[in-house]
């Protein structure tokens, strides 16, 4: 834990604007699971249905995000502004392309593409309003999330924070105008949750154009925004495209769990429950993946300008920062489902008394797990990633996810019609085996590559 000068300083400056960024959409997308949760059950459960595919477009679209990251933070240490328009310009390609085709999925055909997710007629009818609308915005947020990668992997995280705050707190005042029909408005329920989102990620694009037509800190070139030439497809495809592919196999595989859920009896409580989980499971998140960015700016940039001889060390600090920070996460987790949730929570989102036994199981099961996933996740996403070993760290994620987890929950599940509680047990199972695997490739140092070379 012993650093050069600085050092700490350092993480902070880079940490706290992505943290403060995420717990910013955290808090106020529970604030949007709350007014939707308002409605009762079934709506929640709709708006969770519809999320599935949706969040396997929002990995893919972190995946590209990701993969863009490692490749511009080495070129930043070169100082290579050609090459990080052009980086930029192929990953926009990549998620405009996929987030269209799925809205169009969702705009054409919604009930027949969500009942493959869900049993229930009525819940799979209001997820289909809902997503029809809500698949659109995506193609707008693809957009933002690339632009905002490329300047938090030029150390300039704080542009991110400030767009998807603004963002952020529109959606959710326009949520309670148009959900519950205030200030006028017709009472929209789901539909105007999502209609809600779209508004508020065609303002990200406006923020986002309007600061690309005036910043003097990185100009963008539309010449090869547009024409980011096929030298640079091809180094993106071999680099980058193994972290998108580990997003989005991580995205279908972590999907498989609530579609196991969807399908059990008692779906619509349990699926209330995970949403609830689930979201104060993002507010937990958002230190492990700033810290994981804070990684992957800090040991790209300085392999792109040749400073590698510490990195190793460096990595093992970042994943102790993130251990230490699961474990206070644990202990706060376990007090908050123990003394604050039945009291203050649960009630608040109309939860059953079987929903609310279902939810504390799960914030239960992941506090225990919270500082092996905090390892996992700075780990992957910041030290192996950032330091350019992405076949490894590809194979670490996706590895234990679809050879343990899901078939451990699908037989649990599926085949024996256990309790919720063994599938959602899928969760820790993997995070053991990231865990083992994870220390073993830190340890050997044989992650530090170079990908700028040519070659």
């Amino acid at each position: 834990m012993r650093r050069e000068p600085g050092f700490y300083r350092q993480v902070v400056a880079l940490a706290a604007p992505i943290v403060l960024q995420n717990l910013i959409t955290s808090t106020l997308s529970m604030a949007d699971t709350f007014m939707v949760g308002m409605l009762g059950e079934a709506p929640m459960a709709a708006v969770t249905l519809a999320n599935i595919p949706l969040f396997v477009v929002q990995l893919f679209i972190f995946g590209v995000q990701s993969g863009a990251s490692v490749l511009i933070s080495q070129y930043w240490g070169k100082q290579n502004m050609e090459a990080i328009n052009r980086v930029l310009g192929v990953a926009l390609w990549v998620v405009l392309l996929v987030s269209s085709a799925f809205a169009a999925v969702l705009l054409i055909c919604p009930v027949q593409f969500l009942s493959l997710f869900g049993n229930q007629p009525d819940v799979v009818a209001m997820a289909a309003q809902y997503g029809s609308i809500a698949g659109i915005s995506y193609v707008c947020n693809a957009f933002t999330m690339m632009y905002v990668a490329a300047y938090r992997s030029m150390e300039q995280p704080a542009l991110g924070m400030y767009i998807l705050a603004a963002s952020m707190t529109v959606n959710t005042c326009l949520n309670w105008v148009f959900i519950f029909g205030n200030l006028g408005a017709p009472a929209l329920g789901v539909r105007g949750a999502a209609l809600a989102t779209l508004i508020a990620r065609c303002l990200e694009v406006i923020i986002v154009v309007t600061h690309m037509a005036r910043t003097k800190f990185f100009r963008v070139r539309p010449g090869l925004l547009l024409r980011p030439g096929s030298s640079m497809v091809r180094r993106f495809l071999r680099y980058g495209g193994l972290v998108v592919l580990n997003e989005t196999m991580w995205g279908l595989g972590t999907s498989v769990f609530p579609t196991i859920m969807g399908h059990m009896e008692g779906s619509t409580e349990i699926l209330a429950a995970y949403t609830v989980a689930g979201n104060v499971e993002k507010m937990c998140t958002v230190f492990s993946f700033g810290l994981a960015a804070t990684a992957a700016v800090i040991i790209g940039r300085e392999i792109g300008a040749g400073r590698t001889k510490e990195l190793k060390h460096v990595g093992m600090t970042m994943d102790t920062l993130a251990v230490l920070c699961g474990a206070t996460l644990c202990g706060l987790l376990l007090c908050f489902v123990r003394f604050v949730a039945p009291q203050w929570v649960f009630p608040l989102f109309k939860l059953s008394p079987g929903a609310s036994s279902v939810a504390t199981m799960m914030i239960t099961v992941m506090a225990c797990v919270m500082p092996l996933r905090n390892f996992n996740t700075v780990n992957i996403v910041g030290v192996l990633r950032g330091g350019g070993d992405v076949r490894a760290a590809t194979f670490i994620d996706v590895g234990n996810l679809w050879l343990v987890a899901i078939p451990y929950a699908v037989v649990c599940g599926v085949l024996l019609h256990t309790s919720v509680f063994w599938v959602y047990l899928a969760f820790g199972v993997e995070q053991i085996g990231k865990f083992a695997i994870g220390v073993w490739r830190l340890r050997s140092g044989r992650w530090v590559r170079d990908l700028t070379v040519v070659g």
